[in-house]
């Protein structure tokens, strides 16, 4: 009877070591899900896009630009404007480089100091950056922010003109450019962002900003 009595008391020590154990164990932590970065890099940032457009194939892809990303659109425009004839504002142009010429612009930007990210575009000129897009540059201050430069031209690339933008714009962001071939206008060719040249330069476009990080 003894011996019955020890083996229960036994049992029950036993049962209440584990009962007591199980109550003193913390809690498993819950488990986080791991949180899902979102892109903000356009987030609450302010956008410019000034472009200059002879034969208005730049403007063209301003305007995809600012159907991808938003902001504020705008033309660059002289004071006295370059002849129509396609030679003479040729040699201008020539003249105007080889002096140094700035020429005055006629568009105003209210308060630059406003925008984030300003993308510039231009077509390319005698392999350089045109004289109009350099007085913007040198007019108005775009340090501390994101500088995104992008090109029409008639198939011989951008030249020097993207690494002009890099010079005047010394203390900004310069972020990776886009080119494509516009019109040829000393041809004939003029307006060519239609049909299958604008859809091909929409996914350009896209994939250019999605490289950049700037694609909303």
């Amino acid at each position: 009877m003894k011996s019955l009595t020890t083996h229960w008391l036994m049992i029950c020590t036993f049962l209440f070591a584990i009962t007591s154990c199980s109550a003193t164990e913390p809690p498993s932590a819950a488990k986080e899900e791991p949180s899902i970065e979102k892109d903000d890099s356009l987030q609450d940032k302010k956008i410019l896009i000034v472009y200059l457009s002879r034969t208005k194939n730049t403007k063209a892809v301003a305007e995809i630009i600012q159907q991808k990303v938003g902001g504020d659109l705008v033309a660059l425009e002289l004071e006295t404007p370059y002849p129509e004839h396609y030679q003479t504002t040729v040699d201008q142009v020539a003249d105007e480089n080889a002096r140094g010429y700035l020429p005055p612009l006629k568009t105003k930007i209210d308060d630059i100091t406003k925008y984030d990210v300003v993308f510039v575009g231009f077509p390319t000129w005698g392999m350089r950056l045109p004289p109009p897009m350099k007085s913007f540059l040198t007019q108005y201050d775009l340090s501390g922010k994101m500088v995104v430069p992008f090109n029409t031209n008639a198939g011989y690339g951008v030249g020097s003109s993207f690494e002009t933008v890099k010079k005047l714009c010394s203390q900004s962001n310069i972020l990776e450019g886009y080119s494509t071939k516009g019109g040829v206008e000393r041809d004939g060719i003029l307006f060519v962002m239609e049909g299958d040249k604008e859809k091909e330069v929409q996914v350009e476009v896209q994939d250019w900003l999605k490289k950049i990080g700037l694609a909303r």
